[in-house]
């Protein structure tokens, strides 16, 4: 899942986009604010991490034109310690969760998690449809109970199509979501991804919409 961070601090961009990849997501970092803005406004992200202290367009004024537009992807403010009415302010014009700095990866990356969890109207921290189980905690799928060894890439497309279950899923958007700006992107590689997963995890997990995209069913057969 493809996730925004507009922080100006190289040493904290770094650690968050790192955090968040360890964490299976896909991070991408813009410095500035009027960047996060065009990024946030035309592209398609699970999440944004947005620090309200950027150059040339603070991140309040960012997040504003974001929700004046319908941009409705879940936003994780950064604000400075004891910064209450900055928080107050932020939470008012659309934020869904902030964090002060300094902080710790591990809360970034579990707040993280709830976000694109409650977006999709998950409750819960481990996914399940049928027999499959999804633990974004620990990155590992299991099936009737047996953890499968996945790549990363594999545990990110079956991870992102359970978390979306019941949804058809279009090619467009998973290409977006799975890779970074430096990998091949490109339908017959998604097609092959999809393949080595119906080996692993059955044929029936992952339905094929011809013309459409995929699905995890609700209830897998």
């Amino acid at each position: 899942m493809r996730v925004l961070v507009a922080e100006d601090e190289p040493r904290i961009a770094g650690d968050v986009a790192a955090a968040l990849k360890a964490a299976g997501f896909v991070p991408e970092i813009v410095r500035d604010g009027e960047a996060a803005w065009v990024k946030g406004d035309t592209e398609d992200y699970a999440l944004i991490v947005l620090d309200l202290s950027l150059p040339r367009m603070d991140g309040l004024a960012v997040l504003k034109r974001w929700r004046a537009a319908g941009r409705h992807v879940p936003v994780l403010v950064l604000t400075a310690r004891g910064a209450w009415a900055e928080r107050v302010e932020g939470i008012d014009a659309g934020a869904d969760d902030y964090l002060p700095k300094p902080f710790r990866m591990e809360e970034l990356v579990a707040r993280a998690r709830a976000l694109v969890r409650r977006s999709a109207g998950l409750g819960t921290a481990v996914i399940e449809v049928g027999a499959l189980a999804v633990d974004p905690r620990q990155m590992r799928v299991s099936l009737n109970g047996v953890a499968q060894q996945l790549s990363p890439l594999e545990y990110r497309l079956v991870a992102y199509l359970a978390l979306h279950k019941g949804r058809v899923v279009s090619t467009h958007e998973l290409i977006e979501q799975l890779y970074g700006d430096d990998d091949a992107r490109d339908a017959n590689a998604l097609e092959a991804l999809v393949m080595r997963l119906r080996r692993k995890l059955g044929a029936e997990v992952i339905e094929t919409r011809r013309g459409f995209g995929y699905l995890v069913p609700e209830r897998p057969a």
